[in-house]
């Protein structure tokens, strides 16, 4: 019974050994807690999503990442109009800090 109960608890001990080291190395990876790395997360799918209900935005041709609430907006737009619709709906979304527009215009 004891060697069981021995192995249970080593077992567990190793779970959550394993468990912590890769959240870990996910938070260390990008230099943030893991409450701001699911914050994030959070809004880079809301700018996503809110690109998507947009017509005045191409959500195909823009690429949206997130650190610490400051958004990264990249790729391409067809005109000056569609790259400022598109920073403008990502300052719009709870929790955004920042917007750095990285958006070429493709005349």
């Amino acid at each position: 019974m004891k060697t069981r109960t021995l192995i249970a608890a080593l077992a567990t001990a190793a779970s959550l050994t394993a468990l912590t080291a890769v959240t870990g190395c996910a938070v260390a990876r990008d230099q943030q807690t893991v409450g701001a790395y699911i914050d994030d997360a959070a809004i880079t799918t809301a700018v996503k999503a809110k690109f998507a209900e947009a017509k005045s935005v191409d959500a195909t041709a823009i690429s949206v990442e997130t650190l610490n609430g400051t958004v990264q907006l990249s790729g391409f737009a067809k005109s000056a109009d569609e790259k400022s619709s598109a920073e403008t709906l990502a300052r719009g979304v709870k929790g955004v800090k920042s917007v750095k527009n990285g958006i070429a215009v493709r005349g």
